[in-house]
C-alpha cells in the first residue's frame, strides 16, 4: 500500500504496523489505514443531489410497484437468490442461478462449495431480515450473520462469528503487505472502536437522507473490515437491511449487486479513492446511480412477472382448470423451481392432486421438467426464471 496516496485525506490516517504473515512465513514491518468516525453532515455537489432525488424517485417506484403482485412476498426469495449468486461473484464464488434454486432438493453432500456459499447468502439475508423486525442494525447482529456466511467454506476459521484477531490486508497474498492494494486498520482495539463509532452513527437520528448513510455506511464497514471473511458480501446486504429497516422498502427486493458485478474494479476504486482523497462524492454518484438503476430494473421485472401471471391465469381460465392449480401459478413467481411435493406442501394438499395441477401446467407449456426422472422431479417455470434473472432488454 502506497501510503503517500492518504497523506491529504481527511477521511483517516494511517499507523505503523508489524508482525508475522503467516502465509508467507516472515515479519513484516507496514502501514494500515484508520478511518475518522463518519461525519454527521455531508457536503454534496449538485450533480450528487440530483442523483440522490432520482434515486430516492425510484425506490418510491419499486416500493409501489410491488404492490402490483398478488403476493409481494413472494417476488423476496428469487431476489435473494440472484442477490446471492451475484454478491459471491463479487468475490469470485460463481454460481448459476438455476442451480443454486434448485439446490433446495439436492442433499447438503450433492451441492457444489459454490452453491453452498451462495446458499449461506440466502440464510444469511433472510436471518438479517428477521432480526432487524425487533432490534436495529448492529454489530451483533452482523457478527450472527458473518458466522452463517462463512460456516462450511473457506472462510470458516477460528473467529468465525467475531470481529477479526489478525492483520488482513486487500492484495495478493503471495506478494505480502507490503504490495498490497489496502491494508485496514489493525485489530484490537481500534477496530472494535471503529465499529462501535460505525453502529452509532448507522442508529444516529440526523438529517443525513436514508441513501447517503447507506453508502457512507458501506465505505466505512468495507474499509474496517471487521471480519476475517465475508465483509464485501455482509456490506451489501447491510444496504438491504437498511433499506427495509429505515422503511424505503417494504420487502428486500432490490438487487444492487448485478450492477456492482459489471462494474467491479469501479466499484472497487471509488471505494478506495473515499480514503485516498478524502471526498465521498464520486462515491456517492456511484452509489445513487447503482439504486436508481437497479430499482428501475426491479420495476420493469415485475411487470414482466405480472404480465406472464396473468398471461398464465387467462389460459387456465380457457380451459377451465379450478382449484390449486391456480394457486400453483400465483407460487411461480417464488418458486420458479417447484417439484410436486413441494406444491403440495405449499398449499397443504396430498400428492395426487398437486401432481395433477403440475402435469396441467406441463401440458400448457407454462413448465418443464429438466430432471428426466420419475422420482423427485423437478420442474422450471422458464419465463418467470428469465423475467428475474435474465437482463432487461
Amino acid at each position: 500500500m502506497d501510503t503517500t496516496r492518504f497523506e491529504s485525506s481527511t477521511m483517516g490516517h494511517v499507523v505503523p504496523i508489524s508482525g508475522v504473515d503467516a502465509f508467507l512465513n516472515r515479519p513484516y514491518s507496514h502501514f494500515a489505514f484508520v478511518p475518522e468516525p463518519l461525519p454527521s453532515e455531508v457536503a454534496m455537489s449538485s450533480l450528487s443531489i440530483k442523483l440522490l432525488s432520482e434515486a430516492d424517485r425510484a425506490l418510491g417506484r419499486l416500493d409501489a410497484a410491488s404492490g402490483r403482485l398478488p403476493n409481494p412476498q413472494l417476488l423476496v426469495r428469487p431476489t435473494l437468490y440472484r442477490e446471492a449468486v451475484s454478491t459471491s461473484a463479487l468475490e469470485g464464488t460463481y454460481a448459476l442461478f438455476q442451480d443454486v434454486l434448485e439446490s433446495d432438493f439436492v442433499d447438503e453432500v450433492s451441492r457444489s462449495k459454490e452453491v453452498r456459499e451462495v446458499r449461506n447468502y440466502v440464510m444469511a439475508a433472510a436471518e438479517g431480515l428477521e432480526m432487524i423486525k425487533s432490534k436495529p442494525i448492529c454489530v451483533s447482529i452482523l457478527k450472527s450473520l458473518q458466522e452463517i456466511l462463512v460456516e462450511g467454506t473457506r472462510g470458516d476459521s477460528y473467529d468465525a462469528g467475531s470481529l477479526r484477531t489478525a492483520q488482513v490486508y486487500i492484495g495478493e497474498r503471495h506478494r505480502g503487505i507490503e504490495a498490497s492494494r489496502f491494508v485496514p486498520p489493525p485489530h484490537g482495539d481500534i477496530l472494535i472502536e471503529g465499529m462501535s463509532d460505525w453502529e452509532k452513527w448507522i442508529n444516529a437520528e440526523d438529517d443525513l437522507p436514508l441513501l447517503v448513510k447507506a453508502a457512507l455506511g458501506h465505505y466505512q464497514f468495507e474499509t474496517l473490515h471487521p471480519f476475517s471473511d465475508g465483509n464485501g458480501r455482509l456490506g451489501r446486504l447491510v444496504v438491504v437491511l437498511q433499506l427495509v429497516y429505515d422503511g424505503a422498502l417494504k420487502y428486500p427486493i432490490l438487487n444492487i449487486s448485478p450492477w456492482l458485478e459489471e462494474r467491479k474494479d469501479e466499484y472497487k476504486d471509488h471505494l478506495l479513492r473515499v480514503s485516498e482523497t478524502g471526498n465521498p462524492d464520486p462515491w456517492l454518484q456511484f452509489f445513487f446511480q447503482a439504486v436508481r438503476h437497479q430499482a428501475d430494473d426491479a420495476v420493469a421485472r415485475i411487470e414482466r412477472i405480472v404480465q406472464i401471471r396473468n398471461h398464465m391465469r387467462e389460459e387456465l381460465k380457457r380451459v377451465k382448470a379450478r382449484g390449486v392449480v391456480l394457486e400453483i401459478v400465483d407460487d411461480l413467481i417464488g418458486y420458479p423451481v417447484i417439484t410436486v411435493s413441494q406444491a403440495a406442501g405449499l398449499h397443504g394438499v396430498t400428492f395426487p392432486p398437486a401432481n395433477n395441477a403440475i402435469q396441467k401446467l406441463v401440458e400448457l407449456g407454462f413448465i418443464t421438467e429438466v430432471t428426466g426422472s420419475n422420482y423427485n422431479r423437478i420442474f422450471v417455470c422458464r419465463e418467470i426464471m428469465a423475467a428475474v434473472e435474465s437482463p432487461n432488454p
